[in-house]
């Protein structure tokens, strides 16, 4: 458990004077033909002009969780959270989950980038910087981990093994013990014994000394919101966590693609880590699955 921590009340459902119109019903939500996105167990609709709903029985509440945190611990722009609450469905094992947030009018990044002008784009590195600056400060709860000491969901520390997923998963004490993770999981998918014991040498030598650092964590140009005034929102906080302080740097160039100028500005927003970067890039190549 994380001391420094308390999670929202579930279910959660915020006041009635912040709303924009009454919440949408299960049923509408379930009726609802504005699909943006569907995966297994996962969907997310917008009902209505006001609100988009990610709901399904493989939705995690940490996205609701995590929103609520940055919102209450900074002026990071955030969607607003109007409800977060599961509903058994009779005949399913599992609930369903619901995340019920504000409809963030505007166009992402991802589809827009290309038509902004330099003096556009400068604008938008800018407020990114400082909402990374934001997250930064967010005083720190002294570990590496998800909100509330749980364990981390990115690939490269996930495993269906669930005698294995404290090791690789976390939650970690240190950053030596984060690294010594990665190096175990190498251990476990790959046979070459002389590669892994380098690994174990060098990684925590080449790697030390940062401090856990509130991450958003999928900074992809698809998670970004410009709305008409120019002003940008944040969306889709699922990912976010406590991560060494080059995390978001690293995350962030290994998944820019290379195909246009994006890689340029990203240090308008994020310090660089060029020696994190290039230790993290071989380990996630190791460990990708």
């Amino acid at each position: 458990m994380d001391p420094n921590y308390t999670p929202p009340p579930h279910p959660f459902f915020a006041a009635y004077d912040i709303l924009p119109a009454p919440l949408p019903t299960i049923e509408e939500i379930a009726t609802s033909q504005d699909l943006l996105k569907a995966s297994t167990g996962r969907r997310i609709v917008r009902v209505g002009p006001h609100f988009i709903v990610k709901y399904g029985m493989n939705v995690d509440l940490k996205k609701g969780q995590n929103m609520l945190f940055v919102r209450q611990n900074s002026a990071v722009p955030v969607p607003t959270l109007y409800a977060l609450y599961s509903h058994h469905q009779e005949g399913k094992k599992r609930p369903t989950v619901y995340i019920v947030m504000e409809n963030i009018a505007g166009e992402s990044l991802e589809s827009g980038w290309s038509s902004l002008d330099p003096t556009a784009k400068s604008d938008v590195a800018r407020q990114l910087r400082q909402c990374f600056e934001q997250l930064r400060q967010i005083p720190s709860h002294g570990y590496f981990g998800g909100l509330g000491r749980q364990q981390f969901d990115y690939p490269v520390f996930w495993t269906d093994d669930e005698g294995f997923r404290r090791v690789f998963s976390g939650p970690f004490d240190s950053e030596r013990q984060m690294l010594d993770a990665m190096v175990e999981k190498y251990r476990q998918i790959n046979r070459n014994y002389n590669k892994a014991e380098y690994y174990a040498r060098v990684l925590s030598v080449a790697i030390k000394n940062h401090d856990p650092v509130f991450t958003y964590g999928d900074f992809q140009r698809k998670n970004v919101v410009r709305k008409s005034d120019g002003t940008v929102v944040i969306i889709d906080w699922e990912a976010a966590a406590w991560y060494p302080s080059y995390w978001e740097y690293v995350i962030t160039l290994y998944a820019c693609h290379w195909n246009d100028d994006w890689q340029f500005w990203v240090p308008k927003m994020l310090d660089e880590h060029l020696n994190e970067f290039g230790w993290m890039i071989m380990m996630f190549n190791e460990l990708w699955c």
